[in-house]
């Protein structure tokens, strides 16, 4: 697999055709219809004494979420760079009317790489910008953008 990093992402992510974006496109009307993006994973665990167990709840992501993440690595447009200091994109992730067109692909997969790498720290981050539209908003992007 290739793995895309500052040096050649661009080239790559602007070489996939449309076939190789119909996995993402594809799951755009499922993202529209759906209700929710998480669950709340109830506890079977019973406990006589409260004060011994401290339960954290863990919250999972729906198969729409989990398939999204496989397809962006798989294909791939998860992109090796330090998203965790990319202000740009915090700017963009924040801006409530932020509009995706004005954006080239490759930046928008910088945007998902920052959404999907800030899962593995932040649970439940992917899945919120399910919530907020902005992932749809961004493969409806990429969607236009692709000849």
């Amino acid at each position: 697999m290739t793995t895309l990093n500052e040096h050649n992402y661009r080239e790559i992510i602007n070489g996939y055709t449309r076939a190789d974006w119909q996995p993402l496109f594809d799951l755009i009307p499922e993202i529209e219809h759906a209700t929710s993006f998480s669950k709340l994973n109830s506890s079977d665990r019973q406990v006589d004494d409260v004060d011994s167990v401290i339960v954290i709840p863990r919250w999972s992501a729906t198969p729409v979420v989990y398939r999204f993440e496989e397809l962006a690595n798989e294909m791939p447009i998860i992109i090796d760079f330090n998203w965790g200091e990319w202000e740009i994109g915090r700017e963009m992730a924040r801006k409530e009317d932020m509009d995706y067109d004005t954006v080239d692909i490759p930046t928008l997969c910088k945007m998902i790489t920052g959404f999907v790498r800030s899962n593995r720290f932040c649970e439940g981050a992917l899945a919120d910008a399910f919530k907020d539209g902005q992932i749809l908003n961004i493969l409806k992007s990429i969607e236009k953008q692709v000849l």
